[in-house]
């Protein structure tokens, strides 16, 4: 099983999968994922929320930064800023694209653009990403 078939059965029953994003490729250099504007994300008839957009990206940096840290070590979003430039249309299915900005040991920068079936840039988010890994023995804090 490829990584992006892997991540779409883990997210099931979670937010992501409840949204519907649907991973398209699934690498530690860049993840891409996609998501229909259904009436049911929109915020008035016609216009994908911007909320589900951010959530898309925040998915998608979320899951970069994961493939880039220790085995046992979690991440969290602690930034993220949304730049917006059009509407996401009900009915078409937009695509996010993340990739690393920085992959530190204690922070992870992505960045994610988002765009419209025809290839217009919808949004861009940066998000950092802050890296929790265990500790070793005896290594302190």
């Amino acid at each position: 099983m490829d990584f992006a078939s892997e991540m779409q059965e883990r997210m099931k029953g979670f937010f992501p999968g409840t949204l519907g994003i649907r991973f398209v490729s699934v690498e530690p250099g860049r993840v891409v994922a996609e998501l229909t504007a259904r009436a049911a994300l929109c915020t008035v008839p016609g216009v994908l929320h911007g909320g589900a957009v951010m959530s898309l990206a925040d998915t998608l940096g979320a899951i970069g930064t994961a493939l880039n840290i220790p085995e046992g070590a979690r991440t969290t979003t602690i930034e993220s800023k949304t730049n917006f430039f059009g509407p996401g249309v009900e009915g078409t299915t937009i695509t996010a694209e993340c990739r690393p900005v920085h992959r530190g040991r204690r922070t992870q920068v992505w960045q994610t653009n988002v765009t419209s079936p025809d290839g217009r840039l919808l949004a861009q988010v940066t998000q950092t990403q802050f890296v929790d890994a265990p500790q070793s023995p005896g290594g302190g804090s």
